[in-house]
């Protein structure tokens, strides 16, 4: 069944296409390790589609070789944070993984888009492009798009509207390093620094840093994932429409700012190829920094897990 193909049927996988069915707009492949649980999960599913009056099919499979010639596939498996655990404490249960499925996907759909959702994003974005081979634009990760989100949802919250009203740019790494851009923040087309005072913005990006930790810490025994789910749909959606949206997605970088073999979040427009052209905003000397510092970062973790 061609259209999206998810890898992991947990919270994020299942919700992503929990998602893409409300919506109906794509056919949707579900596919876990684990025995039936996919399978169990789109019946349960697709049993709600006479209330929800679905258009999209959900199948479930036991077999990666499902996922052949969709034209999305997510890459949603594998071990999610803990209260006390750094998206990075993820990377020594997540990376064998990706570097197990990073080839068989490029064998069994060579064409399509891949996007990672699982953490820790970055290193995993960098390494599944690697092992893979396949060309950057093809290879993207859930990081920006979903830092992003939140800092729109928190400037709405504090100015008491409509969240499609807001826009805002978060780039760099998916960590507590990621760098917001409040420069590139308005709403309504109002620029966010007329809006709100500079200690307000500073404290709502900080919240935008801790949001994922603070899920973590409240939830106690999960980590977020509807928001995760929800950005990967608009994602999936830019592509097999070829909407040429703008997120801000993790991509490998290919010279942008002097940078070259780490992934990171830049706003990107997203089509049928996947990144169809990445953007570079304007940086700061000290944004600049960062975002160099937070590509030695990812080369840093991969080079520690070598062994």
């Amino acid at each position: 069944m061609p259209g999206v193909s998810i890898v992991g049927s947990g919270n994020v996988g299942a919700n992503i296409a929990f998602f893409i069915a409300e919506k109906g707009t794509e056919h949707v492949t579900l596919y876990d390790i684990k025995e039936g649980l996919s399978t169990g999960k789109a019946l349960d599913m697709m049993e709600g589609a006479p209330v929800r009056r679905y258009r999209s099919k959900l199948a479930g499979s036991d077999s990666l070789e499902s996922i052949g010639n969709s034209d999305v596939i997510v890459l949603a498996a594998g071990a999610v944070r803990k209260p006390g655990m750094k998206r990075e404490d993820l990377l020594a249960e997540n990376l064998p993984l990706v570097r197990e499925l990073a080839p068989r996907i490029a064998r069994l759909a060579p064409t399509s888009v891949v996007i990672l959702a699982s953490e820790p994003v970055d290193p995993l974005t960098t390494e599944f492009a690697r092992l893979s081979k396949l060309p950057r634009e093809q290879v993207l990760g859930l990081g920006g798009v979903i830092d992003s989100t939140r800092l729109r949802y928190l400037i709405a919250r504090e100015l008491d509207v409509a969240a499609d009203n807001v826009q805002a740019l978060v780039v760099g790494r998916h960590s507590d390093r990621m760098i917001p851009l409040p420069g590139y923040s308005s709403v309504g087309g109002v620029p966010l620094r007329h809006l709100l005072s500079s200690a307000k913005i500073a404290s709502l990006l900080e919240e935008t840093r801790e949001a994922g930790s603070e899920i973590v810490r409240l939830a106690q025994r999960s980590s977020a994932y509807y928001a995760p789910a929800a950005a990967a749909r608009d994602v999936i959606e830019a592509v097999t429409l070829d909407l040429r949206r703008i997120f801000s997605i993790s991509i490998v970088l290919d010279g942008e700012y002097g940078i070259h073999g780490a992934a990171l979040s830049l706003p990107a427009v997203i089509g049928r190829q996947g990144a169809v052209k990445v953007m570079t905003p304007s940086l700061g000397a000290e944004e600049e920094r960062l975002l160099k510092a937070s590509a030695e970062d990812v080369k840093r973790l991969l080079a520690g897990s070598l062994a």
